[in-house]
This record gives structure tokens, C-alpha cells and sequence, in this order.
């Protein structure tokens, strides 16, 4: 996924409101972005951070910049989460190891009560894939990625209605998207959600599978990298 238009460096000041953040560009001038995360970025909002920014001209949107990438010493981690579909939708289009074979891929499919899918896999001749893709940005320890980032009842919703699919004879696959590339390995952080590390235990007894994936980051884009084992 290449960015659409060119990022422009600066220093972080401050994240607030969840969605909102003031920078300082290299040039001097401070400017609001939007904050496309709603996690707590722990790591990722210290200010004086490099961070980098998209501009965009858009008048629909009430800010002239979106913020999109923390430059840390080791990478650069995309903190966008909407930007994990678009990630995954173009891998999936050239080809997931484990997730080819199917002739139909349809994004954001409406399923069960009030949720849809990020992608439906779909094929004549097997079960239909339930496709969930969670954005992964956080690393306390060097090495290892760890979602959630904050408590997420969403994310916990989601496990069950992944179970709920394999019940029903389909097949269903949490794809853990690591927006940085100084991972090996990703785990979760049960000390922060602990109820989405127990609807986590549950979903994969039920037999939802688990997937994890990194990705090269640039000023440029975002595109996937290795397969990555989940502890």
C-alpha cells in the first residue's frame, strides 16, 4: 500500500482526544492531524516523537493532515488502523500463504448481530473464510509484539462471533497485522484485557485460527513481510 500522497516529517507535541494530535513540522509550523487510532499508542505518543504526516485536500474532512507513521530508532510503525485492511486486502490479492485458493474476496460483509467481517473468502469447493484483521502496534519488550494495546469489548465481540462461524461449518482466521518490523514474535497482553485473552482462549478452542504478519515500513508505504509465530 503506497501512501497517496507524499509524508511530511515533524515532531510530535501532543495526542488528545483520542483523534487528534498537534505536530510541529520540520518547517516550523504547527498543525492539528487526525489521530487514526483509537488504542492508547502506548509507546508510540511521547512527545517529541518523529512522526509523519499525510496532507490531503479533501473538503470533506475537517482536518488538512492525518498522521500515519512513529519513526523509532529501530522502525517505523504505522499507527493507522484503517490502513491494516488496505494492507491486507492488496496481500491477499497477490497471495497469503494459507489464505489462497478462494475465488471471491469481499470486504466488510455484515454477519451476525450488528458486526461485519473485514474480508469473506469465498470458493466452490470449501468452507467460506471469516477473515478478521486486527492492527498491531505495540512492543514493550524488544522482540515481541503484543495486542491488545488497550481494552477492547469490540475485539472480544469479534472472537466470539468467529466462533460462532467455525460452529456453523465455516472456517475463521484473526490475523494479527504488526505495523512495525522490529517483531519476531507476537503474543497478547492479557495484563491489559484480560476478558479479551479469555474470549481469545475461547475462540481458538473453538477452532478459530491465529495468524501474525509484519510489515515493511516506509516513508513511502506499508506492504507485508513475514510470517511471524504467535506465543
Amino acid at each position: 500500500m503506497q501512501f497517496s500522497t507524499p509524508l511530511v516529517s515533524g515532531r510530535l507535541i501532543r495526542r488528545y482526544m483520542r483523534f487528534l494530535s498537534d505536530v510541529e513540522l520540520d518547517t516550523g509550523d504547527i498543525v492539528k492531524a487526525h489521530c487514526p487510532n483509537p488504542g492508547s499508542m502506548m509507546g508510540l505518543k511521547d512527545e517529541g516523537l518523529r512522526v509523519w504526516l499525510e496532507g490531503n485536500d479533501d473538503p470533506r474532512k475537517k482536518l488538512d493532515w492525518g498522521w500515519r507513521l512513529v519513526e523509532l530508532p529501530e522502525t517505523f510503525v504505522g499507527i493507522d488502523t484503517g490502513a491494516a485492511n488496505r494492507v491486507v486486502a492488496q496481500a491477499l490479492a497477490a497471495g497469503i500463504d494459507g489464505l489462497t485458493g478462494y475465488d471471491t474476496i469481499r470486504p466488510e460483509v455484515k454477519y451476525r448481530e450488528k458486526s461485519r467481517v473485514d474480508f469473506l473468502l469465498s470458493a466452490s469447493d470449501r468452507p467460506d473464510c471469516y477473515l478478521e484483521v486486527k492492527s498491531v502496534t505495540l512492543s514493550r519488550q524488544t522482540g515481541l509484539a503484543e495486542f491488545p494495546d488497550s481494552v477492547t469489548a469490540r475485539g472480544a465481540k469479534h472472537l466470539g462471533d468467529l466462533a460462532a462461524m467455525v460452529a456453523q461449518g465455516h472456517r475463521a482466521v484473526l490475523l494479527f497485522l504488526v505495523q512495525r518490523s522490529d517483531c519476531t514474535r507476537v503474543t497478547l497482553a492479557d495484563d491489559i484485557d484480560p476478558t479479551y485473552a479469555a474470549a481469545f482462549a475461547t475462540a481458538m478452542d473453538a477452532g478459530v485460527e491465529v495468524m501474525c504478519i509484519d510489515c515493511t515500513v516506509t516513508s513511502q508505504g506499508i506492504s507485508v513481510r513475514n510470517t511471524l509465530p504467535f506465543d
